[in-house]
Formats: structure tokens, sequence, C-alpha cells
């Protein structure tokens, strides 16, 4: 299901305690982007933020739950990304210190992704 125009609008209100993030349409649902970095998914009016080991106790202290999916072959997935806790949808500061935490979260994936360069001999 496309998340809405409306909802999409209240999504960047809510992070402008964080800073500018831009949504992008992925697969019926949107990614939540700041400096290209991915920090979060809408899906189904749901928001998710990038979980790593620094801030998973974090989500797992508020009995948050990770993204889970299952592919056409059976295959369930369990993705980096948790709910947010209900009461930062009423919490600009508290969201932004939690977005603050998915944003280094995915900078730390895109380090560890980013592919090492050959030495030259």
């Amino acid at each position: 299901m496309a998340i809405s125009e409306e909802y999409r609008e209240y999504v960047r209100e809510l992070f402008t305690g964080f800073g500018p993030v831009r949504l992008r349409s992925m697969f019926g649902a949107a990614g939540i982007f700041c400096d290209d970095l991915m920090i979060g998914l809408v899906i189904e009016e749901q928001i998710y933020l990038k979980v790593n080991d620094h801030n998973r106790a974090d989500y797992e202290a508020a009995a948050q739950n990770a993204f889970i999916y299952e592919s056409k072959n059976g295959r369930t997935t369990t993705m980096s990304y948790y709910t947010i806790p209900d009461a930062l949808y009423d919490d600009a500061e508290a969201l932004a210190e939690w977005a603050g935490k998915a944003h280094a979260a995915a900078l730390d994936w895109a380090k560890k992704k980013a592919p090492r360069r050959k030495r030259k001999k």
C-alpha cells in the first residue's frame, strides 16, 4: 500500500527537530533518508528506524518490534529496522535523539558496506 502525500508530510514534520529528511518510495513503502543515508522506513503508516548494536537495546527495552517480511519463496527475513515507541510521535526532542542514533547506525553500516580499494603494486 502506497504512503499518502499527507502522511509523507506528517513524517517530514515529525523529523524537523532532527533535521530535514526526504522520503523515497520503495516497494509500496517509503525510505526515510538523511544525507543520502536511509535511516528509516515507513510501512503502512508505521515508522521504523535503523538499528545496530549501539542502539538496539533502546528498542528492546521499549518492547519494539523489528521489521520482518516473508519473501515469495517463503523465506522470513528480519531487517535492521525497528518500530519507534508511540511516545516519540508526540515528543520531537526524543524523536530527534532516536533519529540521530539511527543516522549513526546507517553511517556505520555504510562504512562497513563501502568497497575496499585494492592497492596497486
